[in-house]
């Protein structure tokens, strides 16, 4: 490894020592109910089966119709101020006689129908839904008739004319519990984004069992070996299978860890612990790891500038930032990988900040794919991963405030640069 500063007497050094390199998004549904569609609240992949509907007296908890679900007799025209054409869902509104007294733009969209001509029309003309056996889905849940107590229809699939899927949700508004229906507030959904979330999911299930299968047959293979026959080993034979299975089972643990952190990014929930970081030294740990893994410690080139800010970061995390850009430069790039630290500040107000560039001379990253370099599943060539490093990178920078981006080295190979705000806990600052 090559430690180099701002000085030039200090621009070569072979000894790799770590003190030398100092509001409801438009696709989701509402959190406090599970649809009969399968979702749930923490966002789990819906199924296609839709919960069989009772004949009109099944009481059920409203979807995401609620939002206009309390609006008042005076607010049928008016919506209390709110625009229905600037909602990003489809809502349609029937007054106490069933007809069509509200037809939003994105309604139209969805349908197909003119708002125009929807309105006036009974409910089941206007929106002529079909569940997924084809029965008719207002003379099945009879909004108007039925139990006094029923709030609604929880979201779920049904078809519109021509097979066309929709996500629909129901409101029942009364003025009284249990009072007759003086409105029906419709939610209607598009089904493209809950698709695209099912394949993500079955993307990623694909990943994982693949991920999963080689580590563990070597580990079945190695103890059923052991096992069965432990007598004809020597203790060196053992001691081999067993710090096989000892890798696998840490390849095993790495993976498993890397869906949690997707289920965190995913979900915001991912925690950042903050305290004092030397991420320089976290640098030099890294390069040593490398270079006792068989690496030429000629290979790595690191330069710390002057006048490093303190760093409150949470250490785990900053090590797996560091972790996955070096394994990526290392495995993808070639020749040097040159690892700069300095000072920096944030673009948005100027906050000081700590700024690592990680950058290699192997053929870079294609102009073209640079834009899906972070996103679940990219591989810059086909030696293997899960594609799921740099998405967590990207995941855990902002996590910590920062920002990252990729783009190409100057000896032409990839450059991945991250800063990071000092972050510093407000009783400290």
């Amino acid at each position: 490894m090559t430690v180099g500063t701002d000085s030039p007497a200090q621009a070569r050094s072979a000894a790799p020592h770590a003190q030398e390199a100092p509001g409801t998004a438009p696709d989701t549904p509402d959190p406090e109910q599970s649809g009969a569609d399968g979702r749930s609240a923490e966002g789990a992949a819906p199924t296609d089966t839709a919960a069989e509907p009772g004949p009109a007296d099944t009481a059920a908890e409203p979807g995401p119709a609620d939002t206009a679900g309390d609006l008042g007799p005076a607010d049928a025209d008016g919506f209390a101020g709110v625009l229905p054409d600037d909602l990003p869902d489809g809502l349609v509104v029937a007054d106490e006689t069933g007809r069509i007294v509200a037809f939003n733009a994105a309604a139209s969209r969805i349908t197909a129908v003119p708002g125009e001509r929807a309105l006036g029309l009974p409910l089941d003309l206007a929106l002529p839904l079909e569940d997924l056996k084809g029965r008719r889905w207002w003379a099945l849940t009879d909004p108007y008739g039925g139990l006094a107590t029923r709030r609604g229809q929880p979201e779920r699939n049904l078809l519109l004319p021509g097979g066309r899927e929709v996500l629909v949700s129901a409101r029942y508004v009364r003025e009284h519990p249990t009072g007759p229906v003086r409105r029906v507030v419709v939610c209607l959904r598009g089904t493209e984004a809950r698709r695209r979330t099912e394949r993500s999911h079955a993307e990623l299930i694909a990943t994982v069992a693949h991920e999963l299968r080689s580590p563990l047959t070597s580990v079945k293979g190695f103890t059923a070996t052991l096992l069965g026959k432990w007598d004809r080993f020597n203790d060196e034979q053992k001691r081999l299978m067993l710090e096989t299975v000892d890798a696998d089972a840490g390849r095993i643990k790495r993976l498993i860890a890397e869906l949690l952190d997707i289920s965190r990014i995913d979900s915001g929930r991912l925690e950042v612990r903050r305290q004092p970081v030397d991420i320089a030294a976290a640098v030099g740990r890294h390069v040593q790891v490398h270079t006792t893994g068989g690496q030429s410690p000629d290979r790595f080139f690191v330069r710390i500038m002057p006048g490093l800010p303190a760093l409150w970061a949470d250490p785990d995390k900053i090590d797996q930032i560091l972790g996955n850009l070096l394994e990526n430069a290392v495995r993808h790039g070639e020749g040097t990988v040159t690892i700069e630290v300095a000072p920096a500040r944030t673009r948005t107000d100027g906050e000081e900040g700590t700024e690592v560039t990680v950058s290699d001379e192997g053929p870079g990253i294609p102009e073209e794919s640079m834009s899906r370099v972070f996103t679940r599943f990219w591989r810059g060539s086909k030696r293997g991963g899960t594609g799921l490093g740099l998405y967590i990178v990207k995941g855990v920078v902002e996590a910590h405030g920062g920002n990252i981006t990729v783009g190409r080295g100057p000896r032409g190979g990839a450059e991945f640069r991250f800063m990071l705000p000092v972050g510093t806990p407000a009783h400290l600052a």
